[in-house]
């Protein structure tokens, strides 16, 4: 008998802010490598998750939501998902079923036009996700989906829009996920193993560590604060198997937002690291001692050195 052909490559994921995409990639390898929040623009960098299997090994890109920057933060946010987008084996476009088309899906498209002008569109997928969110509703599904096809289909005139598969998922329940994949990996190439079987993710302990304090800020801060808070890990030290001590600060841009971070005596960091250290221990399988510091540094985002300092090159 022919062996069963071994296919690999990457799959860029990209979306509006917020549209579910490092919950999807979360689901998909099975544990926490992308920090989920509902507060739209978590994701900061480009994050890749390992799918493996005994036929596939499909590469997940995670990006940044895609929208219009303001900042040096912002202008390094976009040319994550450009890259991406540019540099992949299939183009899975995820899309918050739960709303309409808007101006993020157009400055999806506006790059998919250009890419496809140049000749280096690669094949897309619609991946829609949140179904659970429609409560079961499917002809409300079908509008919304359609409306979507369409909106595709005014910058692709051509009906290369209408020939993208799609496919229907939740990212929050798992529903369809394994649909989705199967789809994706019958889209790539013939290719080899290029991460380890039993590699999930590209990414450090501390650099996740550092992504999980933010993401607990985001949690109680106000909308002001948290996007333009910075974490440096400090240090980070296994003390032993059964506990791991890590020091880190939090940088804001304002001197006002250091009193909101820190809190009435200190309440608010205590919040903060009283929630990204059980989210931590979850991760690096040990009990943590964590140690958070608060520190300015003036309009950092709009500081294309500082900017570079804190690892967003």
């Amino acid at each position: 008998m022919e062996a069963t052909k071994f296919v690999s490559g990457f799959v860029g994921l990209v979306g509006r802010p917020n549209a579910g995409k490092s919950t999807l990639l979360n689901s998909i390898v099975g544990q926490l490598i992308s920090v989920a929040h509902a507060k739209p623009q978590t994701t900061r960098h480009r994050i890749l998750g390992m799918y493996t299997s005994e036929e596939a090994q499909i590469v997940f890109q995670d990006t940044p939501g895609l929208h219009k920057p303001r900042h040096e933060l912002g202008r390094y946010m976009v040319q994550q998902v450009e890259e991406v987008m540019a540099d992949c084996d299939v183009l899975l476009w995820l899309i918050d079923i739960s709303r309409r088309p808007g101006t993020g899906d157009g400055l999806i498209l506006d790059h998919l036009a250009q890419l496809d002008a140049e000749d280096k569109l690669p094949p897309v997928v619609f991946g829609f996700n949140k179904i659970d969110q429609l409560g079961g509703r499917e002809d409300q599904l079908v509008s919304y989906m359609d409306a979507y096809i369409g909106f595709a289909g005014n910058r692709f005139p051509d009906d290369t829009a209408a020939a993208w598969p799609a496919t229907v998922v939740s990212a929050k329940t798992g529903f369809g996920v394994p649909q989705l994949v199967g789809l994706l990996q019958g889209m790539l190439p013939e290719g080899p193993r290029y991460y380890e079987e039993d590699q999930v993710t590209d990414q450090h302990l501390r650099t996740i560590a550092a992504e999980l304090i933010r993401a607990a800020a985001l949690q109680f801060l106000s909308e002001e604060v948290p996007h333009g808070i910075a974490v440096e890990i400090a240090e980070y030290v296994e003390r032993d198997p059964a506990q791991t001590y890590i020091s880190a600060v939090l940088y804001v841009e304002r001197d006002s937002h250091k009193p909101m971070v820190l809190g009435r005596n200190g309440q608010m960091i205590k919040r903060i690291g009283a929630s990204a250290r059980q989210s931590i221990e979850k991760v690096v399988e040990t009990r943590v001692y964590l140690d958070l510091w608060v520190k300015v540094r003036r309009n950092w985002r709009r500081n294309p050195d500082l900017v570079r300092s804190f690892g967003y090159i």
